[in-house]
């Protein structure tokens, strides 16, 4: 049996990437087309399904290369219909996915590396330390491997890691997600998520039109590096002062994050900080609960405060909103699931 370890993943590839590796092989030119319809129209999961392309071809492709779709390795479904996929990347390391149904649309959650090397303190996934960066391959995989792939609506990069950190394997999926060679999807239906990251925000902001969402989580410096220690690398002033020289029109859509912690960034001094903070940016605020993680003792704010927050930024022009909390059953937080499979995996017994 052919071992297919060591082959490379054809999946996640652009079709300049794709035409690159027909020439090197002398296929004709139109068959770097082929593929790519193959892999992101039709979805196949092997180099043989590629009918359309000779048996020599064929066989001429998957002596170094195979599709690179493999499905997740759990599943826990909530009661509210959210779903958390895990998907295996190594023997002992995942990373999640979370299928999110809300009435008319069906969003994907979608992580970019192994672990994380930002460390935020209210983040399972920052406490796992940083493995790897997922390859293009490897992201893309997620999106197309849950069982409601083709029902997907909307994406957001708001999983596992910092997209912007892996910015060369997001662009590569971004690229795949928008081309009308690729799955043909309005930049509209994807939102990339980020902690400020600037050599990656700027690449984002000038090679894709996708949405953009930045974790602020608090409007005084001092605060927000308690929470999250970027704020030493990427000042909130110099990220703010950045996105003011972009374009945010009707079309891309700039948004905060900003989960609410009981006593800590949840009080009318940080409403009215926040609003000086953001005055004329056209920009929305996701207010978000905390869900718990282990060893960590904040708080989620109570609805009383989540609601006396938005209607302060509301009323002072800035389009504020509170997430609805999904999946409370099913490890909530970001990390959860593939913690305990880790940990599950280091003591030597089954995976959940």
């Amino acid at each position: 049996m052919e071992n297919n370890a060591e082959k490379i993943h054809l999946s996640g590839k652009t079709l300049a990437e794709i035409a690159e590796i027909t020439a090197e092989l002398g296929m004709p030119r139109f068959t770097a087309r082929q593929i790519v319809s193959w892999l992101y129209r039709k979805r196949v999961t092997s180099i043989e399904e590629m009918t359309d392309l000779s048996k020599a071809n064929r066989e001429k492709l998957a002596e170094r290369y195979d599709v690179g779709y493999v499905g997740p390795v759990q599943v826990m479904r909530s009661a509210d219909g959210t779903a958390k996929y895990l998907f295996a990347t190594s023997a002992s390391t995942s990373v999640e996915s979370v299928y999110i149904p809300d009435r008319e649309r069906a969003t994907l959650c979608v992580s970019s590396q192994v672990g994380c090397k930002m460390n935020c303190l209210f983040c399972m996934t920052g406490k796992q330390g940083f493995t790897r960066h997922l390859t293009a391959s490897e992201i893309l995989n997620q999106i197309v491997s849950v069982p409601e792939s083709l029902s997907l609506t909307n994406l957001v990069f708001m999983g596992m890691g910092e997209p912007f950190d892996n910015i060369d394997a997001l662009l590569n999926v971004l690229t795949v997600l928008t081309s009308e060679w690729g799955f043909g999807w309005s930049p509209r239906r994807i939102t990339v998520s980020t902690i400020g990251h600037r050599a990656g925000m700027k690449r984002f902001l000038e090679e894709s039109e996708c949405h953009l969402a930045v974790s602020l989580h608090s409007p005084f410096p001092a605060e927000r590096l308690s929470l999250m220690p970027v704020e030493k690398a990427y000042p909130t002033d110099e990220i703010i002062g950045m996105l003011r020289s972009y374009d945010f029109s009707k079309q891309r859509r700039l948004s905060f994050e900003y989960i609410m912690f009981s006593g800590l960034n949840d009080t009318p001094r940080h409403a009215e900080q926040l609003v000086r903070l953001l005055k004329g940016m056209p920009c929305r605020v996701n207010l978000i609960r905390f869900h718990a993680i282990p060893d960590v003792p904040l708080k989620s704010s109570d609805e009383a405060s989540m609601v006396y927050f938005r209607d302060y930024l509301t009323r002072k022009g800035i389009i504020c909103t509170i997430r609805a909390s999904r999946g409370e059953d099913i490890f909530a937080a970001c990390g959860m699931l593939s913690t305990a499979h880790r940990r599950e995996q280091a003591q030597g017994g089954k995976s959940l």
